[in-house]
C-alpha cells in the first residue's frame, strides 16, 4: 500500500510540475488577423502545451496597451513609422497580410456580383451617393437590378488599423476625402454613420441592416457568408477578394528597407486595392525576458508551421526570405535588461 501511495505521490507532483513548465502570453490589439491568431494559439497550445491569450480590441487598444506594458504583445494593422517605434523603445514585425473588402447588405445581391471603385466608395461614406440605384453605381453595374433604396454606411467605432487601411485607400483614390477627413485609426466620419466594435461588430450591423454597407477583413466576410464586392483597381481591372490578389498586391513590397510598408492602391492587373500587413509589436529591452522569449518562441512556430492555417482563411503568410529578416530582427534588436538577446 505503501508504495501504491508513493508511486500515485510521484504521478501527481509529475502533473504539477508539468503544469508550472506551461508558459502564458498576453496579446491584444487589431481585429484583421485574429481568426488566424486564434487558429495558431489553438494549434500551438496542442503541440507545445503552452498557451496564448490574444484579446481582439482594435489596433488603437494594442498599440495603448503595449505602451502601458499591460501586454507582452500588441497588435496592430496600421504599422508603426521608424521613428515611432525608437520614440517608445518598440520593434514592430508583420505576420501576414489580407484584404479589407466592401461587403454590402441588399437583397437578390450575390457575393461578387456587384462592382464599385474607389471613388464610388468614398462618395458613399462621403454621402454624396445614398441610394443603391444612383448613376455611378448603375454605370458599374448595367445588369444588375438596384432597388431605390437609402445606403446605410457602417464604420468602425474604434481606433482601427482595418480603419487605417480603409481611410489611406480611399485618400489614394479620391482627393475630396484626403482633404476632408483623410486617414487614420480613427476619423471624423461624415454624416456619422453607423459604428461597429472590432471586425466582429462591423460585420454583425451589415448583416443586421438592409441596405447597408461596411467594410471587414476578408476572413470575417467568409466566415459570416457576407456579400462582398468587385473592386476596379489602379491598373483597371476588375478583381476579386482572394489571397492571390492580396499576394499580388504586396509583390513590391520592400521589406528590406523598412516593415513599415503600405499596401494600397498597388500596381498590378491582379491586385487587390485595399491590402495591408499586419504587425506585432514588442519592447525592445525586455523587463521580463523569459516571457519576451515565449511571445518570439510562439510567433517562430507560427511563421515554421502556420503558413497553411492563414492559407485557409485567405491570408498570405509572409516570404521566407522575409521570416529570415525577422528572425534576425529578433536577435539584434530584442534584449534583457543586460544587453542579452531572448531570441
Amino acid at each position: 500500500m505503501k508504495l501504491v501511495k508513493t508511486a500515485v505521490a510521484g504521478i501527481v507532483s509529475m502533473v504539477v510540475a508539468g503544469t508550472a513548465f506551461a508558459a502564458e502570453i498576453t496579446g491584444a490589439g487589431a481585429s484583421f488577423p485574429a481568426p488566424v491568431y486564434s487558429k495558431w494559439a489553438e494549434a500551438y497550445q496542442k503541440a507545445t502545451g503552452n498557451k496564448v491569450n490574444y484579446q481582439s480590441i482594435g489596433s488603437s487598444g494594442g498599440i495603448k496597451q503595449i505602451n502601458a506594458k499591460t501586454v507582452d504583445f500588441g497588435a496592430s494593422d496600421a504599422p508603426l513609422k521608424d521613428e515611432e517605434l525608437a520614440k517608445n523603445g518598440l520593434v514592430q514585425f508583420p505576420t501576414v497580410i489580407g484584404g479589407v473588402v466592401p461587403v454590402l447588405n441588399l437583397q437578390g445581391i450575390k457575393p461578387g456580383e456587384l462592382t464599385i471603385t474607389g471613388e464610388v466608395l468614398a462618395n458613399i461614406y462621403l454621402g454624396k451617393i445614398k441610394k443603391w440605384d444612383d448613376p455611378a453605381i448603375k454605370a458599374l453595374n448595367p445588369n444588375a437590378k438596384l432597388p431605390s433604396q437609402d445606403i446605410l454606411p457602417v464604420r468602425r467605432a474604434d481606433g482601427s488599423g482595418t480603419t487605417f487601411i480603409f481611410t489611406n485607400y480611399l485618400s489614394k483614390v479620391s482627393p475630396e476625402w484626403k482633404s476632408s477627413v483623410g486617414e487614420g485609426t480613427s476619423v471624423n466620419w461624415p454624416g456619422g454613420g453607423t459604428g461597429g466594435k472590432g471586425n466582429e461588430g462591423v460585420a454583425a450591423f451589415v448583416q443586421r441592416l438592409n441596405g447597408a454597407i461596411g467594410y471587414v477583413e476578408y476572413a470575417y466576410a467568409k466566415q459570416n457568408k457576407m456579400t462582398h464586392v468587385k473592386m476596379k483597381n489602379t491598373s483597371g481591372a476588375v478583381v476579386e477578394p482572394s489571397d492571390e490578389a492580396f499576394k499580388a498586391a504586396a509583390a513590391g513590397a520592400d521589406w528590406s528597407k523598412s516593415y513599415y510598408q503600405i499596401l494600397t492602391n498597388q500596381q498590378g492587373k491582379d491586385a487587390w486595392p485595399i491590402a495591408g500587413a499586419t504587425f506585432i509589436l514588442v519592447h525592445k529591452n525586455q523587463e521580463k525576458p523569459a516571457q519576451g522569449t515565449e511571445v518570439l518562441k510562439f510567433f517562430d512556430w507560427a511563421y515554421k508551421n502556420g503558413g497553411n492555417m492563414a492559407s485557409d482563411l485567405d491570408y498570405v503568410p509572409m516570404p521566407e526570405s522575409v521570416v529570415n529578416q525577422i528572425r534576425t530582427t529578433w536577435k539584434n534588436s530584442i534584449k534583457d535588461t543586460s544587453g542579452k538577446a531572448v531570441y
